[in-house]
């Protein structure tokens, strides 16, 4: 530390003999003893604290990068997930226009016959022949007075 040799600390030893006297001098080098033992403490918990704080501040740096880094992936997971959500509506849309012909061709009867014949393939129901032709109650090919008898007799 102070780059002291052995042959100065001999000469330091001789003076404060001489000047201390052979009484004290026990006494005198326990206390230094101590003190010295203090630094060596004091500074060891300087240099502890000095890395706790380097530690400490590499650590927000990685918090920071992380966060940084995890901001970007979201951001860009967000912007894929919208991309393909796109994607998967224009496929829908060419699906319902090739399920379709009337639709495909253009040849539907004005949007809104477009948009309920779209709406009818989309839910899964087919118009029956019967309801289109005004035939029937629509649940069947069967006419209602023959379906519910009583019903036709108070009628007549």
């Amino acid at each position: 530390m102070f780059d002291i040799g052995f042959s100065e600390f001999f000469v330091i030893g001789m003076v404060a003999l001489l000047v201390i006297g052979p009484e004290r001098l026990p006494k005198v080098a326990r206390t230094a003893g101590h003190l010295f033992g203090r630094m060596q403490r004091y500074v060891a918990d300087v240099k502890a604290d000095l890395n706790r704080e380097m530690d400490a501040s590499e650590l927000r740096d990685i918090k920071n990068t992380v966060t940084e880094a995890a901001n970007s992936m979201q951001d860009a997971m967000q912007s894929h997930v919208g991309e393909i959500s796109q994607e998967i509506k224009k496929a829908e849309d060419e699906f319902g226009k090739l399920t379709n012909p009337m639709l495909h061709f253009g040849l539907a009867g004005g949007a809104h016959a477009g948009a309920s014949t779209a709406a009818a393939i989309e839910s899964g129901d087919e118009a029956s022949p019967q309801l289109d032709l005004g035939l029937g109650d629509g649940d069947s090919g069967v006419p209602a007075a023959e379906k519910d008898p009583e019903s036709a007799r108070s009628s007549s």
